[in-house]
């Protein structure tokens, strides 16, 4: 083994970011070791990015909350092919704003030139969700677009992957069109986290699709405020729900949750708060229920 080994078995035992500063500090050996061992880096400051990344060729998760350019996208590309995670949410960008043509380009080099890549998260960024991008990260299993632009025709582009197993799309503008897209879509067999948010333009006609999920484990339906008890009981036959999110959905009422009772046998969480026709009777359904761990149920009646 020689000294490079050696000091590497070293700065992998060091988990305290200051401490591995510490490490990198002592020698230009050391330091070389510290950044080839380096897996995952936040860049606070996104302008310094070609001076920087090229120490780190190992990385495993980038993450940045400022402001990204298609250069920068295609030089971590380039410079770090092991990549397996990207986070580029941000709470500076406002939502709702489509993304320049380049962050489509940016994208889809990004997912060629990292082939390992499975978590992706663009929360806040005004991002096209192109088809070019999803049909080259074939390893995709995480997709977070909560407060995106996310439309029918991105949901279109997403239904077609069939490695997608964690799917946020909170605040999106998506009607039960995209639903069905996702429901009649190769991701139907794979999803198993989908989190739908104050996407108010969704019906009880698109929850009721869900049903076609076959592994679908936590559903988040807060605040729809167009979902009744025909959606809340349509969503009883999705048999393999552990975690179940229906806070805010005003129009349901003891009807759907006795059908959850009796149909969801997996559910471990249920959150009904806010659920203002929900009523005593409706959660004492819930009574010999023999996994339910957690039932919330703020102001109900």
């Amino acid at each position: 083994m020689d000294d490079e080994d050696l000091l590497a078995l070293i700065v992998n035992k060091i988990s305290n970011p200051d401490d591995r500063r510490s490490f990198s500090e002592v020698c230009k050996q050391w330091l070389r070791v510290e950044g080839l061992n380096r897996s995952s880096l936040r860049l606070l400051r996104t302008e310094y990015l070609h001076q920087v990344l090229p120490r780190f060729p190992n990385l495993l998760t980038f993450e940045t909350s400022k402001p990204i350019t298609q250069t920068n996208l295609k030089f971590i590309a380039q410079t770090c092919r092991d990549l397996e995670a990207i986070n580029l949410s941000t709470k500076d960008h406002p939502p709702f704003k489509k993304s320049p043509d380049y962050w489509v380009d940016g994208m889809s080099v990004l997912a060629k030139g990292c082939p390992k890549l499975s978590r992706v998260m663009l929360r806040r960024r005004s991002v096209n969700v192109h088809l070019t991008f999803l049909n080259s990260a074939h390893n995709l299993t995480h997709l977070d677009l909560g407060h995106c632009l996310v439309l029918d025709e991105d949901l279109e582009a997403i239904g077609s992957c069939s490695s997608i197993s964690y799917l946020n799309l909170k605040w999106g503008l998506i009607t039960d069109e995209g639903l069905g897209f996702l429901a009649n879509g190769s991701c139907s067999k794979t999803l198993k986290t989908l989190i739908l948010a104050q996407c108010d333009e969704i019906t009880d006609v698109g929850v009721s699709l869900l049903h076609k999920m076959s592994c679908l484990e936590y559903l988040n339906l807060a605040w729809l405020p167009k979902v009744t008890d025909i959606g809340g009981v349509a969503v009883s036959e999705i048999g393999t729900l552990k975690k179940l999110n229906l806070s805010s959905l005003y129009k349901i009422s003891d009807c759907t949750i006795a059908a959850l009772a009796e149909n969801c046998r997996n559910l471990e969480v249920l959150n009904i708060s806010r659920c203002s026709l929900v009523t005593g009777a409706g959660i004492r359904a819930f009574s010999t229920h023999p996994y339910l761990e957690s039932l919330v149920y703020d102001e109900c009646v």
